[in-house]
């Protein structure tokens, strides 16, 4: 039957016409975007999958940015107490030089308090973000708290924190004398047992002095206080070195968290990408055949719209 009101064929041409047209605009739109699931629309879990973990990221980005100002803080803390120990260390071999027959002890003094004066200004210099861990002149020392990473689980999202306790490291207090390492008192032995407290630095301290002596020698400082500042130095020594170590030990931690937040956020990226990220290859391809497609399906159209014609012929 052939009907001029009704062209079946081509209503079944334009249809298919029509559906190749739609997957034509969905092809050429994840060729431009580089997506295949651009919007839920597209793919409603993986879209939700994927803005989520892309969230995720972007909070992990913040965190390896809090790794890397934990890490200077660290760093800072770190060189000025390395530097502090190679000075103490100079004071100790002065002090002992300083016990050998015939030494110029007065001299030595004033080689002691350039060091100690060395000292003092290597902890104020050793300031980053306006955070100072081995010199205290407000009484605001405690714990300092660093952002170390970021959890999802069932239950939610969590902040993970790395923690020192600074007043561990200060070395110059110029608030409580008794909570620097170098200006709080330490006792010293000589050779017979006899102790006696010393301090290395006089802080001059606003609330809190401490007990013992200043570490300072003169012609007339006998062999035996000697021995004892020495003992005691060494003592300070060994306390600068065990923070030194703990702040190695928390600076080899926030390297390998940092390093370990770069590849997770690699990773990260990796799994979104197999969620949302279109084929080019395939998608091409996919191109070509709905070319192709429109091409056959336009003729089609003009086949079935022309199968009219010959009703005219009818009346001629």
């Amino acid at each position: 039957m052939t009907s001029i009101v009704t062209n079946a064929s081509a209503i079944s041409a334009l249809s298919t016409l029509r559906s190749i047209s739609s997957n034509m605009e969905t092809t050429q739109a994840h060729i431009s975007s580089g997506l295949k699931v651009g919007a839920a629309k597209d793919n409603a879990a993986y879209w939700s999958i994927a803005t989520t973990m892309k969230s995720d990221d972007r909070a992990l980005s913040s965190v390896q940015d809090a790794l890397g100002l934990a890490a200077a803080k660290t760093d800072t803390a770190y060189n000025g107490l390395d530097t502090t120990i190679d000075i103490v260390s100079t004071i100790k071999a002065k002090l002992t030089a300083a016990r050998e027959p015939g030494a110029d002890k007065d001299k030595i003094n004033k080689e002691l308090t350039e060091l100690k004066n060395q000292i003092v200004s290597t902890a104020q210099s050793s300031s980053f973000s306006g955070e100072n861990w081995l010199y205290n002149a407000t009484g605001s020392t405690g714990t300092k708290t660093m952002v170390g990473s970021f959890t999802r689980s069932t239950t939610g999202v969590s902040i993970g924190t790395i923690s020192f306790d600074a007043s561990k490291s200060v070395i110059v207090d110029k608030v409580a004398a008794n909570n620097g390492a170098l200006t709080k008192g330490v006792a010293g032995y000589n050779a017979a047992g006899t102790s006696a407290n010393f301090f290395l630095i006089n802080a001059s301290s606003s609330t809190a002095a401490t007990t013992g002596t200043e570490v300072t020698i003169s012609s007339g400082t006998s062999d035996s206080s000697v021995e004892q500042m020495v003992s005691a130095v060494d003592t300070m020594l060994q306390g600068l070195t065990d923070v030194a170590s703990q702040l190695g030990a928390i600076n080899s931690r926030i390297d390998t968290q940092n390093g370990f937040v770069k590849d997770l956020r690699d990773t990260i990226t990796k799994g979104v990408g197999r969620l949302v990220d279109a084929d080019m290859n395939e998608e091409s391809t996919k191109l070509k055949a709905l070319q192709t497609q429109q091409q056959l399906g336009i003729q089609a159209l003009s086949i079935a719209n022309s199968s009219a014609d010959s009703v005219l012929s009818l009346f001629r």
